[in-house]
């Protein structure tokens, strides 16, 4: 048991004593004195020390409950439920004044006080929204999932799809680019090789290009933290901190991104979305390019780039057929299609023969 618990048992037990020696007390004021008034007196101090040092702990137990609960309850719940215990206790005045007159009139008003004040302050508790809607209006609209902001890696940038794909208009929020990012691409565009030199120019031309764009909202925004270490989990922090989304090419960002809850717009992904789907039955126009890795196969593509197995198409090497799809399959690099060479001439383009130069003379 703790001090201050054993110190708050013995004070309830004070408190008790002076509360039954009072009770026995008044008690005796009115009998004679040939009753035995100190007995009287005995028994009722007796009496209040032992229920009060009994007692204590259960009133300490409802009052630490009562205390947490009034500490861990927000304060829009309390203030609606002090609100409807207002509102109780003016029901009850109200409705003591018609019963004040009756017997026990008083009594039964103090009840009503107390009950309509307690249903109050619960009904305000437990239904605060709709309370407040009731007053105030409608209910409040769910937080949207809507993407408030993207924020640019360097990939992206480097890349240059994002240019196209924000001047039809199908980002209409705003993307950000960090100050890092921005000396990032200014170090790669410094940089004395030449294909990451070019990489670099090439991103720093599409944010101009994007910023020229009235239809794109571009915005450079500083760091609020100087980046320390890997650019990439200085990204991550900052999306989530700010509650924006990351648009990226890089995998390992994609995915420590995604892993951290962060939202992640990946180009990639949208390419591969944006694929037309091809049905089995429908007819394609493939080359076939290459031998396959089955015997009697051949391999072509499309123009987005979708490879297309065509059984027996080995002997249609460097020639553009009419094919038939088969099946199409799903895989981690891509969609696959497997087709078979259509039937009749029409599925058998030879391809055009350069005329032989007559000899002159």
């Amino acid at each position: 048991m703790k001090r201050s618990e054993n110190a708050a048992r013995w004070l309830g037990a004070g408190l008790g004593v002076v509360g039954g020696f009072l009770l026995g007390y008044f008690m005796v004021r009115g009998i004679s004195s040939a009753h035995p008034g100190w007995a009287i007196i005995g028994l009722t101090t007796l009496e209040g020390l032992i229920f009060a040092y009994l007692g204590t702990p259960y009133v300490l137990g409802g009052w630490r409950s009562f205390n947490f609960r009034l500490t861990s309850t927000p304060l829009p719940d309390l203030l609606s439920g002090l609100l409807g215990m207002i509102v109780g206790l003016v029901v009850a005045v109200l409705i003591g004044v018609f019963v004040r007159d009756l017997p026990y009139g008083y009594g039964v008003s103090a009840v009503l006080a107390l009950l309509l004040a307690a249903q109050g302050a619960s009904v305000g508790l437990t239904r605060r929204a709709e309370v407040t809607a009731l007053f105030f209006g409608g209910a409040k609209e769910p937080e949207s999932r809507r993407v408030h902001a993207v924020l640019l890696d360097t990939s992206v940038i480097i890349d240059g799809r994002i240019l196209d794909i924000a001047k039809t208009g199908f980002l209409d929020m705003p993307l950000i680019t960090l100050s890092s990012v921005l000396r990032e691409l200014q170090t790669v565009a410094d940089s004395a090789d030449v294909t990451r030199r070019r990489r670099g120019r090439r991103g720093l031309d599409v944010l101009t290009e994007m910023q020229k764009e009235p239809s794109i909202d571009l915005q450079v925004t500083e760091d609020d933290v100087a980046p320390t270490g890997d650019i990439d989990n200085h990204l991550v922090r900052t999306a989530k901190d700010k509650g924006w989304a990351i648009m990226t090419n890089d995998f390992n960002l994609n995915r420590i991104a995604r892993l951290e809850g962060v939202a992640v717009l990946n180009l990639n992904e949208l390419a591969q979305a944006m694929r037309p789907v091809a049905i089995p039955g429908e007819e394609i126009v493939v080359t076939v390019a290459r031998e396959g890795k089955e015997p009697g196969q051949g391999v072509g593509s499309l123009d987005d780039g979708t490879m297309v197995v065509i059984q027996n198409g080995r002997r249609l090497l460097n020639q553009t057929i009419t094919a038939v799809v088969t099946s199409v399959i799903q895989t981690s690099a891509g969609r696959m299609i497997f087709a078979e060479p259509g039937s009749g001439a029409e599925s058998r383009r030879p391809p055009a023969r350069v005329k032989p130069r007559e000899e002159t003379a």
